[in-house]
């Protein structure tokens, strides 16, 4: 079953499109085996005993109040090509599928939103038709902030991988007129707007969530790994600027530690979801199931 929270008067549900333990170090080369088991609570949910870091690649639907869809992030897709590591390549996946069987089919989404433009997050933007790629969600407005998009559209940064990610996943949004290129605090509606959170790529963006006196952050690519509240200077290999994107963690979890705020982790594995709490020199992620 898909795992749900509430938030006021607003649910969140996560879709799964891919989980895995280990392999991850290409990602987070500091997270090795050793210095993982220095941070105790990441077990089990988050560890393996052994120091194996459990990840995810899931979306997340938003439903408010006023009967708004709102799925953010798309994942890998299926049949993509030129994809830099093998199970991400001309995947045959049943993430669509799932979808529907949880009460969420394509037409049913009224707003893609993607915290950045990186293969992960795109995927599913579109599917392949007759040799076409076409955007998925065809009733759906799709949001790209426009500080990423003009980024990515020049084709010089992420090379020939990022290009194809680009072509295939967001150029074809934009040619069928579904898209939309919106400010780095855009607001979406009442209940949902975006956080600034830039340094993972130049545009990238969180998402807040204020609903009935309660309130979740989804944090996009800020941390790919809860590993990295502890420790805040841990930079991903796929981060555009390091400096600018520990600055963030150190803001971002700073502003929510000891707050009544659920922390949606995008690549958060197992219960994905928890409260920050100060924690030694960093944070910590207490898990709310």
């Amino acid at each position: 079953m898909p795992m749900r929270w509430q938030v006021g008067g607003v649910t969140v549900t996560r879709l799964v499109e891919l989980e895995m333990t280990g392999g991850s170090r290409f990602l987070l080369p500091q997270a090795t085996p050793e210095a993982v088991r220095e941070i105790p609570w990441l077990v089990p949910h988050f560890a393996d005993e052994s120091g194996k870091l459990r990840m995810s690649i899931h979306a997340l639907v938003i439903e408010t109040p006023g009967g708004r869809r709102i799925l953010v992030d798309t994942c890998l897709g299926n049949d993509k090509q030129g994809r830099r590591i093998p199970h991400w390549n001309d995947r045959q996946g049943s993430f669509l599928q799932d979808m529907a069987a949880a009460g969420f089919p394509p037409e049913s989404i009224d707003t893609v939103l993607c915290t950045h433009l990186h293969v992960d997050h795109v995927g599913w933007n579109t599917r392949l038709v007759e040799g076409r790629w076409v955007p998925t969600f065809p009733r759906a407005r799709y949001l790209f902030g426009r500080r990423e998009f003009e980024h990515w559209a020049q084709g010089e940064a992420g090379g020939e991988p990022q290009r194809a990610v680009f072509a295939d996943s967001v150029q074809p949004v934009m040619q069928a007129g579904l898209a939309e290129l919106v400010e780095a605090d855009h607001r979406l509606c009442e209940e949902v707007r975006l956080v600034p959170s830039f340094g993972h790529t130049p545009g990238h963006c969180s998402v807040l969530i204020e609903s009935g006196g309660e309130e979740a952050l989804i944090t996009g690519d800020i941390a790919h790994h809860p590993c990295q509240l502890a420790r805040l200077d841990w930079n991903s290999t796929a981060d555009s600027d390091p400096q600018q994107a520990e600055a963030t963690r150190r803001a971002v979890f700073g502003g929510v530690a000891g707050r009544p705020v659920l922390v949606i982790g995008t690549h958060f594995a197992g219960p994905t979801a928890g409260r920050v709490v100060p924690d030694g020199e960093g944070f910590r992620l207490l898990v709310c199931w």
